[in-house]
């Protein structure tokens, strides 16, 4: 489930990165294209800086799992602590190759509008 859940992400991010090019690229007039690029850039901009403040978010939780961990070993018995960490574990890492795979799409979709508003 958990790769149907990446292979999700990349075709969907996918799509939005042909979307834009083929809008670009069928747009004849200089400055109707660079509008949809600036507009295109500035949506993808703030998409990927909200991805690199999640990993701030995900800093936080890690070190929270740290402590919890560090105060499972202590106490000793903590079955059901432990697998409530797992799996926040296994979610948080998910969440970060899912953050991962949009910021590289990301950022090839302001390079592409970036190159179009330069390059006429």
């Amino acid at each position: 489930m958990t790769i149907l859940s990446y292979v999700y992400r990349f075709i969907s991010n996918f799509i939005l990165l042909a979307m834009v090019y083929f809008s670009l690229n069928f747009l004849d007039k200089y400055q109707q294209r660079a509008t949809v690029a600036v507009l295109v850039l500035v949506y993808s901009s703030m998409r990927a800086v909200s991805a690199l403040r999640s990993f701030y978010f995900y800093q936080r939780i890690e070190r929270l799992e740290l402590d919890v961990r560090r105060s499972v070993g202590n106490a000793g018995d903590g079955g059901p602590r432990k697998q409530l960490v797992n799996e926040v574990a296994g979610l948080r890492r998910g969440r970060e190759m899912k953050a991962y795979i949009d910021l590289l799409f990301l950022s090839l979709i302001i390079l592409l509008c970036v190159s179009r508003i330069v390059l006429a």
